[in-house]
C-alpha cells in the first residue's frame, strides 16, 4: 500500500545523522510516531514500537496534552517523547525520517503545533505526515484492494474507505474509549459512532463502487478500542458487517508510520 506525505523541505539539514559533539556520524534511522491522547506511541528501525502513557490530571483524566488529535500542551509531549528515546537499547541519532500520524481532517495549526514537538525532540532531516487510517491499514497489512477500517481511540473516532492506499471517503467524531468511563455502558457511545460513521462513508457518492466493495469485505478496527474484548463483536452486531483485528491493533497506527518512514529512508539512500 501505498501513502502520501507532506515533506518538510525546510527541515533537512546536511550532517543530520551527528549529534552536537559527535565526531562520527550514526547509522540513519526511520522512525514512526503516533500521538494519542491515551498513549504516545513510536515505532524505531531496528528497535521496534514502545509506548508510554499521557500524563493527564487526576481530576480531569480525560483532559491531557493532546486531546481529540491535537496537542494541548507541547512540554509534556516532548517529556513523554524524550523519554522513549532514552529507554531505546541502541541511541537513536539525529537526522532520523519522521513519520507522524494525524486525524482525518486535522488543520494547519495542529500540523503546525506536532511539527515543532516533533522537530524538538527527533532534530530530524525529514519530517513526513500520513493519515493516521493510512498508516493502521499499511501497519495492519492490508489487502491492496478496497478497505474498510475504523480507528476507535480515547477521544477520537475515525472512519475510512481506502482505494489503491488512498482514503476515498473518510468521516470522524470526537468521541472515543474514555469519554465515557465509569458509566454503565462505557462502550455503548464508540460501538454507536463507528456503525453511524460507516452509514455516512457508505453515503458518499464518489467512489461508489470501491465504498461498496470495503463495507462487503467487512471492517479493519484497529486502535486501543480494538483490544477491548467485546468491542469487536459489538461493533459487527451495530453495523452489519464483519470486523477483524489486526495482531496488536492498538501498534498498527505507529507501525504503519515507522514502515512508510522506512520506504522514505530507503528511497533517499537510493537517489544519485
Amino acid at each position: 500500500m501505498r501513502t502520501t506525505t507532506t515533506d518538510n523541505a525546510a527541515l533537512e539539514r546536511p550532517d543530520a545523522t551527528r549529534r552536537p559533539g559527535e565526531t562520527t556520524p550514526r547509522e540513519p534511522a526511520a522512525v514512526g510516531v503516533d500521538l494519542g491522547s491515551a498513549n504516545i506511541r513510536i515505532w524505531a528501525s531496528g528497535r521496534g514500537a514502545v509506548q508510554a502513557a499521557n500524563p493527564a490530571p487526576a481530576a480531569a483524566p480525560w483532559s491531557g496534552p493532546v486531546a481529540r488529535g491535537r496537542i494541548i500542551d507541547p512540554e509534556p509531549v516532548q517529556r513523554v517523547l524524550s523519554g522513549l528515546l532514552s529507554g531505546q537499547r541502541r541511541p537513536l541519532p539525529a537526522g532520523a525520517v519522521v513519520v507522524a500520524c494525524r486525524p482525518v481532517g486535522s488543520d494547519a495549526r495542529a500540523e503546525l503545533a506536532l511539527r515543532e514537538v516533533l522537530t524538538t525532540v527527533f532534530e530530524p532531516a525529514r519530517l513526513l505526515f500520513v493519515d493516521t487510517l493510512r498508516a493502521a491499514a499499511i501497519g495492519a497489512g492490508a489487502a491492496p484492494g478496497p478497505v474498510l477500517i475504523a480507528d476507535v481511540g480515547a477521544h477520537l473516532t475515525e472512519v475510512a474507505v481506502l482505494a489503491g492506499g488512498v482514503i476515498v471517503a473518510a468521516q470522524r467524531r470526537n468521541v472515543g474509549l474514555h469519554d465515557h468511563d465509569g458509566g454503565p455502558d462505557p462502550d455503548a457511545a464508540v460501538v454507536a459512532a463507528v456503525a453511524d460513521l460507516i452509514g455516512l462513508v457508505r453515503l458518499q457518492s464518489s467512489h461508489r463502487q470501491a465504498i461498496a466493495t470495503a463495507v462487503r469485505g467487512g471492517v479493519l478496527l484497529v486502535g486501543g478500542g480494538a483490544i477491548r474484548p467485546r468491542l469487536a463483536a459489538r461493533v459487527a452486531g451495530a453495523a452489519g458487517t464483519p470486523v477483524r483485528r489486526p495482531v496488536a491493533p492498538h501498534l498498527a497506527a505507529v507501525r504503519g508510520a515507522g514502515l512508510a518512514a522506512l520506504a522514505a529512508l530507503r528511497r533517499s539512500a537510493m537517489r544519485p
